[in-house]
């Protein structure tokens, strides 16, 4: 019997209604996501729709297993560090939160080991967030200086005075509220804090979960590719144990940057290695090598659907038998360095107390080293015929007028952030004779050389003032000291040479920011 013709339209009309319904949500979805999780999410999910199930864990029984042996052998061979001895034996959330920020604040692309130091005399200095909220950046960058990426102390500052004049002097509780509210935390940092001192589960993804999860899943492209880094951090919050969060994340740190190495894995002693991906591909490889690959068992490959799979490395870098399972994760192709030259002078005038005194001038408040001190310095041209006269001009613009006859050319240090490679042609001028200089302008001051060394002056200058110190009579160069290019050697040192110190290789620049990071 057929419907009665109301009774259709109001039938199609109830239809169109829903489909009509379904578009809205579905475009809303799309166009404005509630929050930043949900974008997240969403993008997740992409991810792990476009790539071959062998790139991810097969079920929660293979997770559970990893999660238990990880952090089984974490239990037993975790480092004692001062950061995880405070986190551990606090109790106030808040003091336990401020403890691992500042951690892993200090951690991004650095040592653990320049870092122990560091760290030690930050808490003793600075030790609640109210501590810190009260101090002055100066002396913020003063206690930071050699340790690099100012950028980070000044933004934990901020982020402090934030919580106490803010946030009732309470941390926010999850990885979302702390991305979201504190300057300077990102997803990683946010995700660690929240997972240590408070127990959420949140994922983390440092340099060194980027390359465990890489081998264990056989990860051969490139892991900044916005596809790819989805994948790790997907991965990484499914192997996050909920009961243990804070382990967990430490122990995938750990894990990486003690056994799971980048140059000289200790696959033997790897808790997870039955699990890996990467060691499976290596047997298999040298059990082809051997021809002996037909009586072994099958060992299980990427064979996606269509096309070439996003997680594996192109097929313009086959697997290098010789690297094993270093082939995991690629290194990313990196710009190198732009090159500037600069010229720099030690400015130095007769003190009545404490010995002579040398100038020191205050960098901008924004940019490359930001509110440190250095050398008058100027920008040049490599070996440009105008470079006494730059220097000269700035130096009076500071200490009023000056014999440009007593400019003496010293030698040259090469200092290589992660985007500069700085030239600096070291110069010095002495005031011994002349009028003392009593009126220095904002900006500038006069410091002993006792002075200098606890001033908040860059890396960079330290090794400049190391080259000043090595021409004085009676200075004797240390024979640790990196070699410097003198008048004495070379009349004018060619812009090549370079003097590294024990910060910068193979991976640490630092003074400037990174890709990579170096975590617990």
């Amino acid at each position: 019997m057929k419907k009665p013709r109301a009774a259709v339209r109001s039938h199609h009309r109830k239809q169109a209604s829903r489909q009509e319904g379904k578009k809205c949500v579905l475009s809303s979805s799309r166009v404005k996501p509630s929050t930043p999780n949900d974008l997240a999410r969403r993008q997740e999910e992409v991810v792990l729709q476009a790539f071959s199930p062998y790139h991810l864990f097969r079920d929660t029984a293979e997770v559970t297993v990893f999660r238990e042996k990880l952090l089984s052998w974490y239990d037993r061979e975790k480092r004692d560090l001062p950061w995880r001895r405070r986190a551990e034996g606090e109790v106030d959330l808040d003091r336990r939160a401020y403890a691992v920020w500042v951690s892993e604040v200090m951690l991004q692309q650095t040592q653990v080991a320049t870092v122990i130091d560091y760290y030690t005399r930050w808490m003793q200095k600075w030790p609640t967030l109210q501590d810190l909220a009260s101090a002055s950046l100066e002396e913020v960058n003063q206690l930071w200086a050699g340790l690099g990426y100012y950028s980070r102390a000044r933004r934990l500052q901020e982020g402090a005075r934030k919580v106490v004049e803010e946030l009732g002097g309470h941390v926010p509780r999850t990885a979302e509220t702390l991305q979201q509210l504190l300057p300077g935390v990102g997803r990683y940092t946010a995700g660690a804090i929240a997972s240590i001192a408070f127990g959420q589960a949140a994922g983390v993804v440092d340099g060194n979960v980027v390359r465990v999860l890489c081998r264990v899943r056989a990860i051969g492209a490139d892991p900044s590719s916005t596809l790819v880094s989805q994948h790790l951090w997907s991965l990484a919050q499914q192997l996050v144990d909920p009961a243990r969060p804070g382990d967990s994340n430490q122990a995938a740190m750990e894990l990486g940057a003690t056994v799971c190495t980048p140059q000289h894995p200790r696959c033997s002693q790897c808790p997870v290695q039955s699990l890996c991906r990467a060691h499976w591909r290596m047997e298999r490889e040298q059990r082809l090598a051997l021809r002996s690959l037909p009586g072994s068992p099958d060992v299980e490959e990427c064979a996606p659907s269509m096309g070439q799979c996003q997680l594996c490395a192109p097929p313009t870098e086959p697997w290098d038998w010789t690297l094993g399972v270093t082939n995991f994760p690629r290194k990313a192709s990196r710009r190198p360095p732009r090159e500037e030259c600069s010229a720099v002078c030690v400015l130095e005038q007769p003190g009545a107390r404490g010995g002579p005194r040398i100038l020191l001038v205050q960098r901008p408040s924004s940019g490359l080293l930001a509110g440190l001190w250095e050398f008058p310095c100027v920008t040049v041209e490599p070996s440009g015929p105008c470079e006494r006269e730059a220097l000269l001009r700035e130096l009076q613009r500071w200490a009023g007028p000056l014999p440009a006859t007593h400019l003496q050319h010293l030698g040259q240090v090469v200092h290589t952030f992660s985007h500069i490679k700085l030239t600096y042609q070291v110069y010095s001028l002495a005031l011994d004779g002349q009028t003392p200089v009593t009126v220095t302008p904002p900006g500038a001051r006069w410091l002993t050389h006792k002075e200098f060394h606890t001033a908040a002056v860059s890396t960079a200058m330290k090794k400049v003032f190391r080259v000043y110190e090595g021409q004085q009579p009676g200075t004797q160069k240390s024979s640790k000291q990196s070699p410097v290019s003198t008048p004495s050697s070379r009349k004018r040192p060619s812009p090549g040479q370079q003097v590294l110190d024990s910060f910068f290789r193979p991976h640490l620049p630092t003074d400037a920011p990174h890709l990579n990071s170096t975590a617990q």
